[in-house]
């Protein structure tokens, strides 16, 4: 008979990402599939949402349009499509079906088998915020779900759209935990050891990030997440923000928000290639 964890293995993993704009193009895409694919002994089927006809993307890539909003056009600007536009209740027709979505500027560290393997029943899962106390705020950048539980957010977006951005503004991922926990009544969090973000595990003390290179996130971490400034490309040439940033630091802020070249970052975009 088989072990319990092995009647778990799913048969093929799901991975889901979203793509708009110029920020991130296919060689984003491109670089998160190797990444997964070489940290991974399970099938995968990658999905990428976009609106914009990628061209050089890997030809086993599945790209899917964007999963329509129905809100008028003063609203379209915000970043819901992905937090509302994923719990489509069909999603590209993988209705019933667990899939895992990543951002695109994410570093994948190390195996990511034991995360494919992680859940056990239908539950929601993500990582818990690191910049907010206590466990109603799930941070984004990595989740799971089985497509059709969600269906509920959209819906309630797409109803109330002028009251959610009055409340929740562009902050996306509070919306999402919140609506979550008011159904279900709590948010499932992945291992805290599996994920670590650049900005609170990598940089330096304030005054020692003038004189010190980022450090590695720590051995067993699965994911780097790269939220808020410094982004990834701002990381490894070594500067906070771009200069064309909205609010660009000024005064006693120039003392800490400053980060050195991060070699290491294309080390390992060069291991996915």
């Amino acid at each position: 008979m088989k072990h319990q964890e092995e009647d778990q293995t799913p048969n093929c993993v799901n991975i889901i990402c979203i793509q708009w704009g110029t920020l991130y193009g296919a060689e984003y895409v491109n670089r998160l599939y190797s990444m997964i694919l070489n940290n991974t002994t399970l099938p995968i089927k990658f999905h990428l949402f976009s609106n914009e006809e990628l061209s050089n993307l890997n030809k086993n890539i599945i790209q899917l349009p964007e999963p329509g909003i129905k809100i008028p056009k003063a609203y379209k600007n915000y970043n819901y499509r992905r937090s509302a536009g994923f719990c489509d209740n069909n999603l590209g027709g993988l209705n019933g079906q667990r899939v895992f979505s990543f951002d695109l500027d994410v570093l994948i560290m190390s195996n990511l088998d034991d995360l494919f393997k992680y859940p056990k029943d239908d539950n929601f899962y993500i990582i818990n915020d690191w910049n907010t106390k206590g466990n109603h705020v799930g941070q984004g950048t990595c989740y799971s779900f089985v497509v059709g539980t969600l269906g509920f957010i959209k819906e309630h977006f797409e109803a109330n759209p002028e009251k959610v951005l009055k409340e929740f503004g562009s902050a996306t991922q509070q919306y999402l935990s919140a609506k979550i926990i008011e159904k279900f009544g709590q948010l499932n969090f992945w291992p805290e050891a599996w994920f670590q973000s650049f900005k609170y595990h990598c940089l330096p003390k304030p005054f020692l990030r003038h004189f010190l290179t980022p450090k590695k996130p720590k051995l067993g971490t699965k994911l780097l997440a790269f939220h808020g400034n410094p982004n990834l490309e701002d990381a490894i040439i070594g500067r906070w923000a771009a200069p064309t940033a909205k609010k660009p630091a000024t005064g006693l802020k120039k003392f800490y928000k400053t980060c050195r070249p991060t070699p290491w970052i294309v080390e390992i975009w060069k291991r996915a290639e």
